[in-house]
């Protein structure tokens, strides 16, 4: 939203022309629209259900998490809130006639939390002054923390008579006046978060810590004031200003680590400009305008650097574009003038104009961020058993602190307190509730940025159990179009003269196997394009092309041709072949038919296909093929991609039972498949794939979306799964042996409050940092062996080149 502003009223987001700048109209089950119907919200917004996004500022843990979401969920009108305690974001899903913007987010502040639009320019500058206000507060801590240590210096190496009473309590009155700016300043958050907890009635993990703060500096300060009284034996100021140092060093390089982790996943939703220069049609200037205004028509310039907001048709201008978000390649694509540019895309070179095809939630990246967004605020298993003992786990930490303070108060008032203090700060379940959402984000935002979308946290869980991976066959493991596999001559035919008069006639064609020889002809067969004049072409439809064709050169007589099946050819068909045929004929001065030549295609195996099934059984999946293709044709395909299972001329009903019956044996399945005929069997695998070039984002049935072309791509996340739960394990047996084993510590008095709070602050930061490790990218492929053997047998049976083909004497028919 470029138009609101710190000071803007809440109001103002109950404008129906803002909703769109942090949400989307939605079905009343939740799922956002197509392109159509988002249209027809854009008209009547009153009249549907939106799902809106939001950041969070002041939330710190689940328990956090938990209480915004009960808070959103009590105001009448609001259908569904998620709150995610690792990205600081929510989803609200909210009926306009019954409630609007400013009164759920209202509901927020009540509850002690501020909500600010998920793709507002404003909401990122608050997080950057978050981040500086939590840079500060820890500069003054640590500045705090060397005086007050040079003042306790004396106390720790000075013989019994070398300081004298008025001496000693000069260093505390000393440390006391040190320590109150950090008090007020640097652990203001933690005091503001406890007081707001206990006027709310809740707990939250900010509450111990404040009380562990509140309590060791009261019992300091009576010391200080009261060097008699029952707390003046000793101070502890040091102790106080070391664990908040600890402390906020944890918390300052935990949210520098999760906004470079798990942020990832932000850094692709924001990434459309906020403000882009549209053309006046009366002036024909150019002037900045919000990007959520244009509208389809619209004429736009793009700098060299920006994003391009919308999809479009360069009317003006040549460049280069980053399109890595929408196919996981970071090779640029040259865009000259009457291409198309796709939103989220970046110019690279130079200046552009665009003619606005598609603007808003009718773009392809409006559809990435739509899945990004819902799959961030998802809560995996463990996740949600880590928040729903988060508030019993706290309740349960108040009461060792008090049992603790009340087993030592008889013996020393003070040190039960201090030994309360520990209890309360070393207790905080901080790394518990990081340990797998942390870790899940920072895969997902990991797997973004190389073009595969996570649709579902859960299917991480999932894929990591994967024993068994079935794929589909056309558009999976083969590319969409088909290749020439061979050619076979009449006798005194060239195959690239036959190809080149076959071509000739394809070119007026737009079928597949038209294409192909088309696209044979251009790589192996150029100077033979102009020899060869069609005129008179008629294409039946799905038999194939006749023409009255004419050789330029003269070397051969007008005659009829005719190219492809063998029936419409007139020709025998070829028994036993799994190739498609594709025959080329033509019609003799005797008026007898005679065949010049036959082409042999094929589906297009995709070249990483035999690396892609090795790498998986080699890390112990085994891997099967469904199809609903041909047996022969299915066949083929197996064999040169080296899988061993195979069905052929399945269903749909055909495929899920299949699958079905693998589960029923007891294994974990992962399905891949295009999308656009695999929707029962991919929403009924454990966890799934699909190719987004081939199915709209917003109804795929996937738990995984791969934007590119790469099939690559689908081990990789195997093993990054793999990877990512191994990390979950250990931050949770990492958090778990931590409180195991310093919550004995510190009950009997053996952990000092300094050593609690830098034992906290250092367990939330491991868990952030073993996760980071997740970030590093994609693990690779082992080396394979056997892959140059399988690439040798593929190119014997499917040469590159129709110039290296074996040619067939065939007799006249």
């Amino acid at each position: 939203m470029a138009g609101a502003s710190p000071a803007a009223p809440p109001q103002l987001l109950d404008d129906p022309q803002e909703w769109l700048a942090f949400g989307r109209p939605c079905t009343p089950a939740g799922s956002p629209l197509p392109a159509d119907a988002a249209e027809a919200g854009r008209g009547h917004p009153e009249s549907s259900t939106w799902d809106s996004h939001v950041v969070l500022e002041g939330m710190h843990c689940a328990a956090c998490a938990l209480t915004i979401e009960d808070a959103l969920r009590a105001v009448p009108g609001v259908l569904q809130a998620d709150v995610s305690a690792a990205t600081h974001r929510a989803r609200v899903v909210w009926q306009p006639g019954r409630v609007l913007p400013s009164q759920w987010m209202k509901a927020v502040l009540n509850a002690g939390y501020r909500a600010m639009p998920a793709m507002d320019a404003f909401a990122r500058g608050q997080r950057q002054r978050e981040s500086r206000r939590a840079l500060w507060r820890w500069l003054v801590a640590g500045f705090c923390m060397m005086q007050v240590m040079m003042y306790a210096w004396p106390a720790y190496v000075a013989q019994p008579g070398d300081l004298s009473g008025e001496m000693e309590q000069l260093l505390r009155w000393a440390s006391w006046v040190i320590t109150l700016p950090m008090v007020v300043f640097s652990c203001g958050p933690f005091f503001a978060s406890a007081l707001r907890d206990v006027r709310l009635r809740r707990v939250s993990m900010d509450l111990p810590v404040a009380l562990g703060m509140a309590i060791t500096f009261v019992v300091s300060t009576a010391g200080t004031f009261d060097p008699s009284g029952i707390f003046g034996k000793e101070v502890y100021y040091d102790s106080l200003t070391m664990f908040v140092f600890f402390l906020l060093t944890g918390r300052w390089l935990e949210l520098r680590l999760r906004d470079r982790t798990a942020g990832a996943l932000e850094a692709v939703m924001n990434r459309l400009p906020d403000s882009v220069e549209r053309r006046d049609d009366a002036t024909g200037t150019f002037a900045r305008v919000a990007t959520r205004r244009l509208v389809e028509g619209d004429t736009i310039r793009v700098l060299p650097g920006e994003a391009f907001p919308a999809d479009g048709c360069i009317t003006a201008g040549n460049t280069h574009a980053d399109e890595a978000l929408l196919t996981g390649e970071s090779t640029p694509v040259a865009r000259p003038v009457g291409s198309h540019v796709t939103a989220g895309s970046y110019n690279l070179q130079s200046p552009v104009e665009v003619r606005v095809e598609g603007a808003g939630g009718q773009t392809r990246f409006a559809q990435i961020v739509a899945l990004m967004e819902s799959a961030s605020l998802q809560k995996p298993r463990l996740a949600l058993l880590a928040d729903r003992i988060a508030r019993p786990f706290l309740v349960a930490v108040l009461l060792a602190a008090g049992l603790a303070a009340a087993w030592w108060w008889p013996s020393d008032p003070g040190h039960a307190l201090m030994v309360a203090v520990a209890v309360l700060i070393v207790t905080c379940p901080c790394a518990l509730s990081l340990a797998t959402p942390v870790a899940m984000l920072t895969a997902a935002g990991t797997l973004a940025r190389h073009g595969v979308l996570v649709r579902n946290l859960q299917g991480l869980e999932a894929l990591a159990q994967v024993d068994t991976l079935v794929f589909d066959k056309t558009g999976t493991l083969t590319r969409d179009g088909m290749a020439l596999r061979a050619v076979h001559t009449a006798q005194g035919w060239a195959a690239d003269d036959a190809l080149s008069l076959a071509a000739a006639l394809a070119h007026h064609s737009m079928h597949p196997a038209s294409r192909a020889v088309v696209a044979a002809a251009s790589t192996s067969a150029p100077a033979q394009q102009a020899r060869w004049c069609v005129a008179s072409l008629q294409e039946d439809a799905g038999l194939g092309l006749s023409a009255t064709v004419s050789d330029n050169t003269g070397l051969e007589p007008e005659c009829k041709v005719w190219l492809g099946s063998a029936r419409h050819a007139g020709v025998v068909p070829e028994q036993g072949s799994s190739a498609l045929q594709v025959v080329l004929s033509a019609q003799g001065p005797d008026g007898v038919l005679l065949e010049l030549a036959r082409f042999d295609l094929v589906e297009d195996l995709r070249s990483e296909a035999p690396a892609v099934v090795a790498a998986l059984q080699q890390e112990g999946v085994a891997v099967q093929l469904l199809s609903g293709d041909r047996v022969q044709a299915v066949q083929r395909v197996a064999a040169q991609a080296g899988i061993a299972q195979v069905q052929g001329e399945c269903s749909p009903q055909g495929k899920l039972d299949a699958l079905q019956a693998l589960q029923a044996g007891g294994h974990q399945v992962a399905m891949v498949g295009d999308g656009l005929n695999d929707g029962p069997v991919l929403a009924g695998a454990h966890v799934s794939f699909a190719f987004g070039r081939a199915v709209p984002l917003a109804q795929s049935q996937a738990d995984f979306v791969v934007l590119g072309d790469s099939l690559a791509l689908v081990p990789q996340t195997v093993l990054l799964a793999r990877r990512t739960l191994r990390v979950v394990r250990q931050n949770l047996w990492w958090a778990a042996g931590y409180n195991a084993l310093c919550v004995p510590l510190a009950v009997v008095g053996w952990m000092p409050a300094w050593l609690a709070g830098l034992g906290m602050a250092l367990s939330s930061l491991l868990v952030v940092l073993n996760a980071a490790r997740l970030a590093r990218g994609l693990p690779a492929l082992p080396a394979l062996p056997a892959l140059a053997d399988a690439e040798t047998s593929f190119a014997g049976k499917a040469p590159q080149s129709p110039l290296n083909l074996a040619k067939t004497t065939l007799e006249p028919v």
